[in-house]
């Protein structure tokens, strides 16, 4: 299985600034003073050793991600303006005339969720199925709901692909083209539902706009059986613990250090920290990546948990 993130950021899409580019130009150029920058070879070597923060960005798109299975049949986590992208991308590689099926599982409904519906290329070509995966009974209410005037100008049923909807049962497994999945409730105003993905004895979990309590034993040994051994967990990492047990407790987002300390307990390979709050620039995320791993290095009991930052076009292969 294969991950490609296309929309890491959380409640509301966001954007680089004229200024926030600018900024990155001049810590570069700040850095660039006492280096030979005389041929393309130098300049590629000096870019490559900039942190990502600066010769890159994490992005601003809300939720949406890709697995691969190697199936002539696609997966799609969640449906923010990322899956825009990821849209172009398949028209490019299918092209319009081909048949695809695509089976999209919804965390939940709140709109940065959702969002990027009507602006998923597949939707409009004929012949297109999209099967959506939800826990949620009103699902197909939300969405042709967003669709509805004065929100939108493109009704539901001016979509030409099958739309099929799906009610899952929250641990309850079912399999989706030869790949087993089963959903997980989380604690998040309106409920929202994790997915554990696990094929060819590879497993991805994902569990976003999930709030937990540091008191709840029982619900914290629910989510260390959900991820067990893992190799992959994109965990809703939006807050700090100061900020996730205080002024935005009952929020319905977690932190990093709450991922780190679940993920070590269920002995999964690597953490993907993802929701980034959309307040944060690369700097900060940078930050929080370099703090949380050396969290994990001094509370490791022995297994090694590596700890990534989502980031629009991040693909990590299983």
């Amino acid at each position: 299985m294969k991950l490609i993130c296309w929309g890491t950021r959380g409640s509301i899409p966001v954007s680089l600034t004229a200024p926030d580019v600018r900024a990155k130009i001049v810590r570069a150029l700040q850095g660039a003073v006492a280096v030979d920058l005389a041929d393309p070879t130098a300049i590629d070597a000096y870019v490559a050793g900039l942190g990502f923060d600066v010769a890159g960005t994490f992005g601003g798109h809300s939720s949406c991600l890709q697995i691969e299975t190697g199936s002539a049949e696609h997966i799609v986590l969640d449906l923010g303006t990322g899956v825009r992208a990821l849209g172009q991308q398949m028209l490019t590689r299918f092209g319009p005339q081909a048949p695809q099926t695509y089976h999209v599982f919804l965390s939940h409904l709140h709109w940065d969720h959702i969002m990027g519906l009507p602006f998923f290329t597949p939707v409009y070509i004929p012949g297109n199925r999209i099967v959506v995966h939800t826990c949620h009974p009103h699902a197909e209410f939300a969405l042709r709901r967003q669709q509805d005037e004065p929100s939108f100008p493109v009704r539901f049923e001016q979509f030409s692909a099958q739309f099929e909807f799906h009610v899952a049962t929250p641990g309850a497994p079912f399999e989706v083209d030869g790949t087993r999945v089963v959903a997980h409730a989380q604690r998040h105003s309106g409920d929202s539902y994790g997915w554990r993905f696990e094929r060819a004895g590879k497993c991805l979990v994902y569990s976003t706009d999930s709030e937990h309590r540091l008191e709840d034993e029982d619900e914290r040994a629910g989510f260390i059986a959900f991820f067990d051994q893992a190799d992959v967990v994109v965990f809703d990492a939006m807050y700090s613990l100061a900020d996730a047990i205080s002024v935005k407790a009952d929020w319905g987002h977690s932190s990093n250090i709450v991922g780190v300390e679940l993920c070590q307990a269920a002995r999964v390979k690597r953490l993907v920290m993802f929701h980034h709050e959309p307040a944060y620039s690369d700097s900060q995320i940078a930050q929080i990546l370099d703090e949380t791993r050396r969290f994990e290095q001094i509370t490791r009991d022995g297994h090694e948990l590596e700890v990534l930052s989502a980031y629009d076009g991040l693909e990590l292969s299983l």
